[in-house]
């Protein structure tokens, strides 16, 4: 059997991928460095469908050539990259095996916000206006009578990015987003950082996650978004399908395809995030890659849909299936619980909002004892409430009374 391989691990789909993988037909890809901080073959140990586990430097350039040519009879099945930070390498191994993937180029332009502004603006779709920065001049520079957003170009989960409103503000705003250290995601050694300046747009905040083979998308869904209130926009909640009118969510998703077809695109899966101000979607970014924050369950509980079935067989060359829902046949919410900084006493009341109605998952990732540093990235959230409702509205009041019947006492 040809393996898959899967760049980059993430344990919480493991029991998705069981439901279609067979036994023995995955191989993990994954930094040495992560594999160690992360325990990953503990993690993979006794899975029915791994059959190994390969440690490989994928985020240094040319790796991807260097592996070709290291295991060029291997002749995989697929090239799935699953992480934000795979999308290159796994891009380029797809090409080196002649597999469907999302193109060399395209993951560069989408791994890099400041060339993704650049490649779509010239495509005419609305970007907000940014600039490369260098250091608080630069961002002073810029910035003039407006507020705007600083954050890296080249990371993820909102690593590094503030609003910024004062120009007082922007030393110390310089110091928080350069000061990167996302743990025992990354490797230890250095990564290059790459900062961006650019306006600061107010609006409703939505991602469209899309299928695409052969640069024509095969299945959308349009994701509403809450942001937790302050200067760090981190993501409170997702709620899918997203609650907007028929017209805005076409609008979005025709965006989207607009997106698709100025990077080059090919084959996979899209993460398109937008801020539609004044009925004007603008865009944030867009990853080459699955959604993460629990988007992909929700969507998959919603509609019903296999979608990482489909996102396997679309880089397999398969074909997913035909009857793919348009439409969702119900809603779902992802909540995440936040606490503010200090030492964790306690957590109480887990078990009783399991129990309540529609509440399909509850994880506290925090622990008597604990000390907890503050909310500053997508990876500083103490918890997940996954719910289920017959609209979206009821599915995320659900979310919201079981992360409230969580207590966590913080000293």
């Amino acid at each position: 059997m040809r393996p898959v391989l899967v760049v980059g691990f993430v344990g919480v789909t493991i029991g998705l991928v069981a439901q279609f993988q067979p036994d023995d037909s995955v191989i993990y890809v994954e930094e040495p460095d992560v594999i160690r901080k992360r325990h990953v073959r503990d993690q993979i140990e006794g899975v029915g469908f791994v059959r190994g586990l390969i440690e490989w430097e994928y985020l240094t350039p040319g790796k991807a050539d260097e592996f070709f040519h290291a295991h060029r009879d291997l002749d995989p099945a697929a090239i799935i990259p699953a992480i934000e930070y795979a999308t290159p390498f796994a891009a380029r191994l797809a090409e080196r095996y002649g597999l469907p993937g999302a193109t060399f180029g395209a993951a560069e332009i989408m791994r890099d916000k400041a060339l993704l502004r650049q490649v779509t603006a010239a495509a005419g779709i609305r970007n907000p206006a940014s600039v490369r920065v260098t250091s608080p001049a630069d961002v002073l520079a810029f910035m003039r009578e407006r507020s705007i957003v600083l954050k890296p170009s080249n990371r993820q989960a909102a690593v590094g990015t503030q609003v910024i409103h004062d120009p007082d503000d922007i030393e110390q705003a310089w110091a928080h987003c350069t000061a990167q250290d996302e743990g025992i995601f990354v490797p230890d050694r250095p990564m290059e950082l790459s900062m961006l300046a650019e306006e600061f747009v107010e609006g409703e905040e939505f991602s469209v996650e899309m299928l695409v083979r052969d640069g024509t998308p095969l299945w959308a869904n349009t994701t509403g978004k809450q942001l937790v209130p302050g200067p760090l926009p981190v993501e409170l909640a997702h709620i899918v399908p997203a609650d907007i009118s028929a017209d805005l969510d076409e609008l979005l998703k025709v965006e989207t395809a607009r997106v698709i077809d100025a990077a080059g695109f090919r084959d996979g899966i899209v993460h398109c995030e937008w801020i539609v101000s004044d009925g004007v979607p603008h865009l944030v970014e867009c990853a080459g890659r699955l959604a993460g924050d629990g988007i992909l369950d929700v969507i998959q509980l919603a509609y019903p849909v296999e979608l990482l079935r489909c996102y396997y067989a679309v880089l397999k060359g398969e074909d997913p299936p035909s009857d793919l829902p348009a439409r969702a046949k119900s809603g779902a919410a992802v909540r995440f619980l936040t606490i503010e900084p200090g030492v964790v006493e306690s957590v109480e009341g887990v078990d009783e909002a399991r129990q309540l109605d529609g509440v399909h998952l509850l994880q506290v990732t925090v622990a008597p004892g604990e000390k907890f540093g503050g909310l500053r990235s997508s990876w500083d959230r103490a918890g997940i409430v996954m719910a289920t409702g017959d609209t979206s509205a009821e599915a995320l009041r659900r979310a919201e009374n079981a992360a409230a019947a969580v207590h966590i006492e913080v000293r």
